[in-house]
Order: C-alpha cells, then sequence, then structure tokens
C-alpha cells in the first residue's frame, strides 16, 4: 500500500511540475499552486480511471453484451460528460463556485466550537488502522449515497433533474456521469458536508471518490454478467443496476409511474436488502423512462434532449415544470 502511495504521489508531483505549474503561473494563478496541486491529483485519478474502463471494462462489454449498441451518438454523448467529471472540469467549477461557501460556513463552526467528529477514532488501535479506516468511510459513505439515491427518486422535484441520468436507452461504462449539472451540485455538496463532519483525510476522500466511480462504470457496462446468489448480495453487479434503470421496473412503485423503484444502491446492495427496495431477479430489459416509449393523454412523449446543451435545458425546463 505504501509503495502506490508513494508511486501516485511521485507522479502527481511529476505532472503537476511539469504541466500544471507552468500552466497556473502562466495564467497569473500562482497563488493558486496549493490548489493546483490537490487538482492535480484529480487529474490523474481520472486518467487512471480512464486507462482501467478502457483496458478492462470495454474489452468485457464486447465479451458479453446486453444488447448491441446502435445509438453512438447517445454514447458519444456520455462519453463527453464522463470526462467533464474524470478529468476535474466538474471540481474546478465547483472550486470556484462552491468551494468559498464551504470553507466560511465549517470556519464559522469551528470558531463556534463545533469540532470535526473523526470516525477512525472510534476504536483506537484499530479503526485508525489505514485500511480499516478506509473501509468505514467506505460503508459510510455508500449508506449516505444510498439515502441520495433514494431521495432523487422519491421527490419529484429531484426526479426531474435525476431522470436525465436514467433517460440513456443505450446503457454504457460512460453513463454513470450522465447527469445534470444541479442534480450532480447537489448530491456532491452532501458528500462534502458529510466528510466534514466525520473527518476523512484528503487523501483517503480521493481514493474513495475514485474507487466508487470505477466501480459504477462497471455496474453501468452493457455487460451481460452477474456475480451468483451470494456475490449479488455482496457487491452490486452489472445486472443488478441494470434493473434499477429499466423501464417501468428500476425506479418505478405499484401504482406510481415515475417515483420509487428498486436497487438503489451504489456498492453495497445492503442497504436495498435492509429497507426493503432489492430486486434480484434475474433480466436484462430495456433501459430509459417510461414516458419516453408510452405517449401521454395528448400523445406526446418526453424528450430529454440529445446533446449536452440540450440535456441539461430541457432538465432545467423540467425543474420548472415546463418540459
Amino acid at each position: 500500500m505504501e509503495w502506490l502511495i508513494g508511486l501516485f504521489d511521485d507522479a502527481q508531483q511529476r505532472l503537476f511540475e511539469a504541466v500544471v505549474q507552468p500552466l497556473l503561473f502562466m495564467a497569473g494563478g500562482g497563488n493558486l499552486l496549493e490548489d493546483g496541486y490537490a487538482a492535480t491529483g484529480w487529474l490523474l485519478v481520472g486518467v487512471l480511471q480512464l486507462i482501467v474502463m478502457l483496458a478492462v471494462i470495454a474489452p468485457l462489454q464486447r465479451w458479453r453484451p446486453v444488447e448491441p449498441v446502435v445509438d453512438r451518438a447517445a454514447v458519444r454523448t456520455d462519453i463527453l460528460y464522463t470526462l467533464i467529471h474524470r478529468l476535474g472540469l466538474f471540481r474546478v467549477g465547483l472550486f470556484f463556485a462552491l468551494d468559498p461557501l464551504w470553507d466560511q460556513l465549517f470556519g464559522t463552526l469551528r470558531v463556534q466550537g463545533l469540532s470535526t467528529f473523526h470516525l477512525d477514532n472510534l476504536w483506537p488501535g484499530v479503526t485508525d488502522l489505514p485500511w480499516v479506516s478506509l473501509l468505514l468511510y467506505l460503508v459510510v459513505f455508500d449508506f449516505v449515497d444510498y439515502w441520495i439515491h433514494r431521495g432523487q427518486h422519491q421527490f419529484d422535484w429531484w426526479w426531474r433533474l435525476h431522470s436525465l441520468h436514467h433517460s440513456q436507452r443505450q446503457m454504457t461504462m460512460w453513463t454513470d456521469n450522465r447527469n445534470h449539472l444541479l442534480d450532480d451540485i447537489l448530491r456532491d455538496s452532501i458528500i462534502v458536508v458529510v466528510a466534514q463532519l466525520i473527518g476523512v483525510a484528503p487523501g483517503q476522500f480521493i481514493a474513495i471518490v475514485a474507487f466508487t466511480q470505477l466501480s459504477e462504470s462497471f455496474q453501468h457496462a452493457n455487460l451481460r454478467l452477474w456475480f451468483g446468489r451470494v456475490g449479488e448480495r455482496l457487491w452490486i453487479s452489472p445486472r443488478y443496476h441494470r434493473l434499477h434503470h429499466a423501464i417501468g421496473i428500476g425506479h418505478e412503485s405499484a401504482g406510481r409511474q415515475t417515483l420509487g423503484g428498486h436497487n438503489f444502491g451504489v456498492l453495497l446492495p445492503w442497504w436495498d436488502m435492509l429497507f426493503g427496495t432489492a430486486n434480484f431477479e434475474q433480466r436484462y430489459d430495456a433501459t430509459g423512462v417510461r414516458d419516453q416509449v408510452e405517449p401521454d393523454a395528448q400523445g406526446r412523449v418526453r424528450d430529454y434532449g440529445r446533446g449536452f446543451w440540450s440535456q441539461q435545458w430541457r432538465g432545467l425546463l423540467r425543474l420548472a415544470g415546463k418540459a
């Protein structure tokens, strides 16, 4: 583990000195060197994720696809979403837009005497071991992500944003980051608050986010694969998550055609099993949203947009009740 950390730190330092630091000086951002170094870490993690996706997940998709890829334009749009998020462009935007607000909020709370609770101090000598604390934080964040996901499907206003993610009818490993930017901002804001409250270290936070994102890319893959009766209950498979995206199954409840659903877990199916939202049926259904394929009373189907900007704009219209 220390060898891997050292290797990553060395690569981050080299990339920062060779590329990021000169660019910051050219742009007059010498006061942002510390933040630029942190951003270099996110960039490096994103590049490594893309390498794994192309070298491992892509061949698996070609090996056992659920369906043929016929809408390559939709997939190309998903690739753009992935590059925006994994290469740090979205986080750069958050840095300038929201980080000052979070710094001010948490600074004020600390002045008022509200210090951070360090979850890894629960059991000195055990939970403060690096691999134990990493697993502990991973489970906590997964629990939070489960309830965020439940909220995205339970509240009508939030579903109007999140439904963009489910509108992809050609799911691939690129689909994970296909989200409305407001939806991403809201989810990431909750995660940042939780990270501050439980005292996760920056290095561990990056590792947790990177590992979670890579697993989600695998879950969204166009891959006919499940983990067996036992494995399906230990980690979320592409089959399990595809059912969550299935029309009429994954994001609908009895008597409600848009809210509710099954298989909200992000990494672990335990929360679905515990709260009664798990569905382990062995099936690979078509993905999308019902209102894309079934006309309403006026004979209309909903348009979620084709390109990036079209999808973002139509999400805002849905949020305002105008689309």
